[in-house]
Formats: C-alpha cells, structure tokens, sequence
C-alpha cells in the first residue's frame, strides 16, 4: 500500500504525539513540601522521580528560597544526619523516592511562610546519561504535618 505524502505526514506525526509522553526524560510524582510556621526558614520537598533513560539530579531551585539543595539523611553512629550531597542517581525506569527521614530537596532561607494548601514552585535540573541537562518544572503542593501523606496517617 502506497500513502500519499500528506497521509504519511499526519500519520508520522499522529505517532510521534503518541509517543511524546513514552520518550519523557523525567516524571515528577506526587511532589509535595511540609508547610512551615511562622518565622520557620526551611522546609522540604518530597516526590518520586523517574528518568526513563536513566541519569542524575544536580541541581534545584526555587523563588520562594534562597538556597535550594538537595540532601540525604543517614544514620552515622547512631545519629541521623543530613547533609547536602552533589546529586541524586536516578537509575534508568525506576523511580527515586524522596521523603522524609531519606533523601529530598531542601528549601533554605525561605522569604515567608509556606502554608497548607500553597504551591510551591521548584526547578530540578537532571543531567542524562548522555550529559544533556533537562530543567524539569515541579509544582510542590504545601502539606501540613499531620496532612504529609495526603491525609492518613501511617
């Protein structure tokens, strides 16, 4: 069967709008932050993070913070630690959780209180296994501490 040039143009196309969402570099699921309380001047960010094909986050930003990293919380010696690391591994199709007590993103210096029910911008940049760099725009809902898990308890 022949197709004409113009059938085959909207046939490639059709396809490829298909398979846009299948060839995404990155998904962001579930992002949430931890509202804060008056004067507070840090919170976190929390989500699952897929890379389709692999690769790394290293680096965020935020314009309600004046200082975004991201961080990991480990026991050493029998105390739970948190520091800052140089990037976060995001292992090809499989999803990367942050959350409390584990790896997030730290919003530092915070220019005022982020409140249940806000939404929080935060930009996530992954570098592929290739070495390109994608910025990956995240729109944190605020959740209140007993409200952190969508609203049950755990």
């Amino acid at each position: 069967m022949k197709l004409s040039p113009r059938l085959a143009c909207v046939l490639f196309l059709s396809v490829s709008a298909a398979m846009a969402p299948a060839l995404a570099q990155v998904t962001v699921a579930d992002p949430w932050v931890r509202a804060t309380v008056p004067q507070q001047k840090a919170t976190g960010m929390f989500a699952s993070i897929t890379s389709g094909r692999g690769g790394r986050v290293v680096s965020a930003s935020s314009p309600v913070a004046e200082v975004v990293e991201i961080h990991e919380m480990a026991m050493e010696n029998n105390v739970m630690r948190m520091r800052a690391i140089a990037g976060l591994d995001l292992p090809a199709g499989k999803p990367v959780e942050l959350k409390p007590g584990g790896f997030h993103v730290m919003l530092m210096g915070l220019k005022q209180q982020v409140k249940e029910g806000d939404t929080v911008p935060v930009t996530l940049v992954v570098e592929g296994s290739d070495g390109k760099r994608e910025s990956v725009e995240v729109r944190a809902a605020a959740r209140a501490m007993g409200n952190a898990h969508g609203g049950h308890r755990q």
